[in-house]
């Protein structure tokens, strides 16, 4: 803690006096020579004594307040440090006890996955490091928790694609595979049907008036449902966009591993709202309350959200709930509360708090 000359009990006015004299800080008042203090205007001998001692004592409880402080903090990071510790040890037991056991229809998993084209492309992975190295990095991304562990409930459809998902009841826990997903059973072959072709005046009024550019993403809504595209061609006049997946009729090699097993109820029903888009870091700012009695979940919207359009998301969260958890679940309820803004006084309102507040002190210096 840093103090300053004046912070001294007695200094008061004598503070220009010290300065003038190079005693500019509480440190060099404390290591100051009586004598020669005793030789500055207005200084005597008692009073630089005081001086002194006051400020050896100024210091010395600030050391008592930083040693205080520290071993508070030594404290606490022992504790979150035996935490760890013990979360590492839980995770070891755990792995051990997986360890080379065959997954199940149900579980509920974490597998890691490098996805890379037959000409050797990288385009999935699921580490931030991996990204990296593959140079497919992206911030964005990376802030959605793009590059990361995917969650899958083995045997269910709707979290991999069918080839995946058939090729993971196979496997073992930490165990690492290698698996070429034909197309039929990956992104589907090129449809002929899902290339579009539109006149350029009429791809700018759906563009925001901008000209197509090959390679951009489009996006279009057809009977309520979204269509995402992509500007492979401009001929003449004509703008090509193809709907079909950028994979689409292509064979594609995977690189997986098996890496957790997920157990516990709260947790589960954190990775189902990572999964439905919500940041992991924003996880813990909804609340979550199971009342087991009729099988309900309660799920609190945060402030942060509550002007956000989250109709698509709440009810994709509430099947995936019911549906994979249905055991457990039945009901799921999302509460948003919208807290009474403090209205501003008119100025007749504020007139009258003013007259009330000055009659009041009136009548307690009446009362003294």
């Amino acid at each position: 803690m840093n103090f300053n000359l004046s912070d001294v009990k007695g200094v008061g006015k004598k503070e220009d006096t010290l300065k003038e004299a190079g005693i500019d800080s509480v440190e060099k008042l404390a290591n100051a020579n009586i004598d020669e203090l005793t030789t500055l205007k207005g200084i005597g001998k008692a009073t630089a004594e005081k001086l002194v001692e006051n400020a050896k004592n100024l210091l010395n409880e600030s050391t008592k307040d930083d040693s205080a402080e520290l071993i508070k903090e030594e404290a606490i990071e022992k504790k979150e440090e035996e935490k760890a510790q013990e979360e590492l040890k839980k995770l070891e037991e755990k792995k051990e006890k997986l360890q080379g056991k065959e997954v199940e229809e149900g579980d509920f998993i974490l597998i890691k996955i490098t996805g890379r084209t037959q000409k050797g492309t990288i385009f999935r992975v699921s580490s931030e490091e991996d990204a990296k190295k593959a140079g497919i990095y992206d911030e964005n991304k990376a802030k959605q928790g793009m590059y990361t562990p995917e969650f899958v409930i083995v045997g269910k459809p709707g979290f991999l694609n069918e080839g995946l998902t058939e090729f993971i009841k196979e496997m073992k826990y930490f165990e690492k595979r290698s698996v070429r997903i034909p197309p039929s059973k990956a992104y589907g072959k090129r449809d002929p049907q899902k290339i579009e072709r539109i006149g350029i005046a009429k791809f700018r009024r759906l563009n925001e008036g901008k000209n197509p550019e090959i390679g951009q993403e489009f996006v279009k809504q057809t009977q309520g449902q979204m269509q995402r595209g992509t500007v492979t061609n401009v001929v003449q006049g004509r703008v090509i966009i193809d709907y079909n997946h950028p994979l689409a009729g292509q064979s594609v090699d995977y690189n997986l591993e098996i890496i957790d097993k997920i157990d516990d109820f709260n947790e589960k029903i954190e990775y189902f709202m990572i999964n439905k888009g919500i940041p992991a870091e924003n996880i813990s700012d909804f609340q979550v309350s199971y009342i087991p009695k009729n099988k309900t979940l309660e799920i609190t919207i945060p402030k942060m959200f509550l002007f956000q359009n989250l109709t698509y998301l709440k009810f994709g969260l509430a099947m995936d709930l019911q549906s994979h958890m249905a055991e457990e679940i039945d009901d799921v309820k999302f509460i948003e509360v919208y807290e009474k803004i403090p209205l501003t006084p008119t100025p007749s309102e504020s007139i009258m708090q003013k007259v009330e507040d000055f009659n009041k002190g009136e009548e307690k210096e009446g009362e003294n």
